[in-house]
């Protein structure tokens, strides 16, 4: 299993959680007190990890929330196939396609024989920056 639950109220900035099934990189936590009626309320503004859209929620302090859980890995671009990269793991050597990123700066630094650092979250593969 890739997720461990939290609750919201324990959600920090550059944390890690899931909104509407997409792991999500949290950006800005506000909270609210407790009012006449009711619980305290968080409001969680937040990036997709794969999408890039921005995603808002707003609940009690107390309700649980996913958090994938990030694994972190090395590997080495083999080949640039057009729409993605073919890597091989430099622990597992297993080979994969991960598809290009959206940041043309990375995406500049990124060829054949490059070791890179990708995360695999909840089944499916980022890359996040070039090593060495």
């Amino acid at each position: 299993m890739s997720i461990v639950y939290t609750s919201l109220g324990d959600v920090k900035v550059g944390s890690y959680i899931v909104i509407d099934g997409e792991p999500c990189r949290v950006v800005e936590v506000t909270k609210a007190k407790t009012g006449k009626h009711g619980s305290a309320k968080a409001h969680v503004v937040a990036i997709g990890l794969f999408s890039g859209s921005k995603k808002t929620i707003t609940a009690p302090v107390d309700q649980r929330v996913e958090q994938p859980i990030i694994e972190k890995r090395v590997a080495q671009v083999i080949s640039d196939l057009g729409k993605s990269y073919q890597l091989m793991d430099l622990e597992t050597y297993d080979t994969f396609e991960v598809p290009k990123p959206e940041d043309p700066e990375l995406t500049s630094k990124i060829a054949p024989g490059k070791d890179v650092e990708y995360w695999e979250v909840m089944g499916r593969r980022i890359i996040v920056r070039t090593r060495g």
